[in-house]
């Protein structure tokens, strides 16, 4: 049998005030890990464009993307799931409405937080590099690929 081809993702650094936007990765009590908010790819819409889509579903904020910092990617060897993303730094349109409720159309986003190095530093999330890029200097990065388990 022939392995899946990865899937291809867009994430969000958006860090305000010291502090990393971070949403749920499941909508069930599967885990309780975080991530950067963003999603997978649609074909024949640039990766910018998916990323501020997938930004305003997950969130209801309204995003300017940057340049890449961070290129991650995951296996799930069980169900042979096998991602790779690029993070990118953003930053909210200013002005932007910022609702306490929104609906994510797809229900996978329920949660949303504001995280700072330390908060982050306390709860699950992927990629284990995150909070050293987002919060820290430097080039862009690369995680190799790393298991999805914990």
């Amino acid at each position: 049998m022939r392995p899946k081809s990865p899937r291809l993702a867009v994430r969000a650094v958006i860090v305000e005030d010291g502090r990393l936007l971070m949403v749920n990765a499941w909508h069930t009590s599967k885990s309780d890990l975080m991530c950067a908010p963003g999603g997978g790819v649609e074909v024949g819409s640039s990766l910018p464009a998916n990323l501020a889509r997938e930004v305003h579903e997950e969130t209801g904020l309204t995003i300017e993307v940057g340049a890449p910092c961070l290129v991650n990617e995951y296996h799930d060897a069980p169900s042979q799931f096998h991602q790779v993303e690029v993070f990118f730094r953003c930053r909210v349109v200013p002005g932007t409405p910022r609702p306490d409720v929104w609906h994510d159309a797809e229900a996978v986003v329920t949660e949303r937080r504001w995280l700072t190095r330390e908060d982050l530093a306390a709860v699950p999330h992927k990629p284990d590099s995150l909070g050293r890029v987002a919060f820290g200097e430097g080039a862009v990065s690369y995680d190799p690929l790393e298991p999805l388990a914990r």
